[in-house]
């Protein structure tokens, strides 16, 4: 769940995404971290398998950012072009995983491994349709578990309150710990972009 510079990122996508009107808000974001691994309080498991994304293709990828970031204000990578996500996904550091449901990509998330030798779950999610069937918690478990293979100091996240309703539960009933909170005013749209423009999702209001 990322948030960045939303305001300049508007203005910079203004041909991606239609915005009427526009409306101040303070958004907290919110900093947890798990230093051990028996930290966890894994989940019940579901149907949902797992597969690692190992080939760079910035298609699926933003398929995937915005099927399942589109209601949450995910816009920092809306102006990427082909290349960047090809540089980005071919790093090393970056790894990701996509949970499916009878055949179906449900979610995904994206780990990278830091400097400091910790494991950021920089981001997590379900598509919408996928929500309320416990396959959040267990594809978090499934997050965890992958992160404590890639370190053995820390994991670390955030989340903020505009993402998923769900999501800062999820995060702390699986074992992560809060250790830091921000608050910024950023100029959004009134109305999140959505998995592509004009799309108005019937899964939106979870």
């Amino acid at each position: 769940m990322s948030f960045k510079l939303a305001l300049q990122l508007i203005v910079q996508n203004s041909k991606l995404i239609a915005i009427k009107e526009m409306a101040r808000l303070e958004v907290t974001t919110t900093y947890l971290e798990m230093l051990s691994f028996r930290q966890l309080t894994p989940a019940l498991p579901t149907e949902l398998t797992l597969t690692e994304a190992v080939v760079p293709c910035p298609e699926f990828q933003r398929f995937l950012y915005t099927a399942v970031g589109g209601s949450w204000y995910w816009m920092d990578r809306l102006r990427w072009t082909y290349q960047q996500w090809l540089d980005y996904l071919s790093q090393d550091t970056i790894r990701i995983w996509v949970g499916y449901v009878k055949g179906i990509p449900a979610g995904y998330f994206e780990i990278s491994q830091q400097l400091d030798h910790s494991a950021k779950i920089e981001y997590f999610g379900l598509l919408p349709q996928f929500i309320g069937q416990g396959h959040g918690g267990y594809l978090l478990t499934l997050a965890l578990k992958t992160a404590w293979e890639l370190t053995s100091t820390r994991v670390w996240v955030h989340t903020n309150s505009i993402d998923g309703p769900h999501a800062l539960k999820n995060y702390q009933a699986r074992g992560l710990v809060i250790y830091d909170r921000q608050k910024h005013l950023f100029d959004l749209p009134q109305s999140s972009p959505g998995p592509w423009p004009g799309a108005r999702s019937p899964y939106r209001n979870y």
